[in-house]
């Protein structure tokens, strides 16, 4: 049978804004004392909008790291204090400027061996223009209104890759395939 492995301490090694360097002592099933290096978050939000005509709103935006564009749900990160629903209002309003009903529909843990990140993921129906005025200075957006035909042939054809768009769309999908 598998075992839990037990924290004996944790130490913050380096913190900014976004998230938290640790490094925990772990005793490990078989008895050892194990150093477990991991990125701590508050946790993360994607949505998925949905027009009035049932296409899907997505947004085109560069990717510093990969040096390339890359299409995706919007979303962001949470701050300690902050609900995963408050905080996906905001990143609809921020990244397409469109408010709705938002209805979380599941989580998934992003990258478990390095990250405790849980993002939560909700679709937002009922969209109307936001009267607020909310970006960041760092973030620049082209949206995209697709099908699902559409957004399912640009995964297969790799012009989809980022993995919180992938795993939120695994989610969601059973909405619109009924």
């Amino acid at each position: 049978m598998l075992k839990k492995w037990i924290r004996i301490s944790t130490e913050e090694k380096f913190s900014n804004p976004f998230w938290t360097y640790k490094l925990d002592l772990c005793k490990i099933p078989n008895g050892k004392t194990y150093e477990y290096h991991y990125v701590h978050t508050a946790g993360s939000v994607f949505i998925v909008p949905v027009s009035v005509e049932g296409k899907i709103l997505m947004v085109n935006q560069f990717r510093y790291l990969i040096d390339k564009f890359s299409l995706e749900f919007p979303g962001g990160g949470l701050k300690d204090g902050e609900t995963p629903i408050d905080i996906a209002r905001k990143e609809l309003i921020e990244e397409t400027g469109f408010d709705g009903t938002l209805k979380e529909i599941g989580y998934f843990v992003p990258y478990n061996g390095v990250s405790d990140e849980i993002c939560y993921v909700f679709i937002a129906t009922d969209l109307k223009p936001s009267t607020s005025e909310t970006k960041d200075e760092q973030e620049e957006f082209e949206l995209l209104l697709l099908t699902v035909e559409e957004l399912e042939e640009k995964i297969i054809k790799n012009e989809i890759s980022d993995g919180m768009t992938l795993a939120s769309w695994m989610l969601a999908r059973k909405y619109f395939h009924k």
